[in-house]
Parts: C-alpha cells; structure tokens; sequence
C-alpha cells in the first residue's frame, strides 16, 4: 500500500468540504422558510447564493489541480445539518426558533472555516498558487457570514429581552 502524502490528504479534504458545500446548499432553502424573522430569513437565502460561487470555486481548484470534481460523504457536515433540523422540529412557532437557527448556521460556518483555513496552508506548502486565492474567497465569505450570524443572533436576543422586559 502506498504511503498518503499532503496531497492525498488536500484532496480527501477538498471533496469533503465540496461534499458538505452541496449539502448546505440543500438545506439553506429549508432554514429560510423556517426562519420567522425577515432578517433571518434573508441571511439564509444570501448565503445561499454565495455557497452557489463557493462551489464554482471549489470546481476550479479541483480543475486547477487536474482532478474531478466530486465530493465525499462527511459525516460531520451530515451531523451538524441534522441538528438543524432537530431544531426546526423542536421549536417550530417557539420564540427561540431563530436563535436556534442562527446557532445551528454558526456550527457549519465553524466547520467550513476550519476546513478552508487548512486547505488554504496545505495549498500554500504544496504550491497550489492558483487555488489559495479560490480557497481564501470561500474562507473570507465564511468568516463574514459568522460575524454576520452573531450581529442577527445578539439583535435577536436583545429584542426578545426586552419584548419580555415590557410584558
């Protein structure tokens, strides 16, 4: 058996994150309509939009490094994506819907930039110079969508204090 090399293990990582990329993307649809803020539901369906281009990134690296562009299963992305829906379940109509939403989001944005923070050093060590700034694009739209997720989730919070403070 040959041994795996960095190589091996960029690839392994970048159809995994590609993987989960397609899975987000089918469940962002499905947060929108179970968010009851319109903010809520608009952040969803903007970064929709963008895990659109995150994917047409990731095809390019994958192009780039002359491999197919495929996925493979990620439990973890599976994991966390269930835990959503656990949350849609559980507290459908209940005023903490939203913020359990915003936590759940936050907990693939967590992934997605911990994946792509590593991609991006092993591009940088394996000289992948093509695909850092593909992998950076992906990483700083994550990374933005986290700081956005919190601001929506302390509003929300904040709101729903003082909603209870005037009862």
């Amino acid at each position: 058996m040959a041994e795996k090399t960095l190589d091996d293990l960029f690839l392994d990582t970048l159809k995994d994150i590609y993987y989960a990329e397609k899975q987000i993307l089918k469940a962002l649809p499905k947060m929108a309509r179970a968010a009851q803020s319109e903010q809520g539901k608009a952040a969803f369906l903007q970064h929709r939009d963008e895990t659109e281009g995150q994917i047409e990134r990731l095809q390019q690296v994958f192009e780039l490094i002359g491999k197919p562009a495929r996925g493979k299963t990620c439990e973890a992305i599976q994991g966390i994506l269930a835990e959503g829906e656990e949350i849609i379940e559980d507290y459908k109509g209940s005023v903490a819907l939203d913020a359990g939403l915003i936590s759940s989001a936050q907990a693939v944005e967590h992934y997605e930039i911990a994946r792509y923070g590593t991609l991006k050093a092993w591009a940088e060590q394996l000289g992948h110079t093509d695909a850092i700034a593909l992998i950076d694009a992906n990483l700083q739209e994550e990374i933005a969508t986290d700081e956005k997720l919190s601001a929506l989730g302390e509003g929300s919070a904040k709101a729903k204090g003082k909603l209870r403070a005037t009862k």
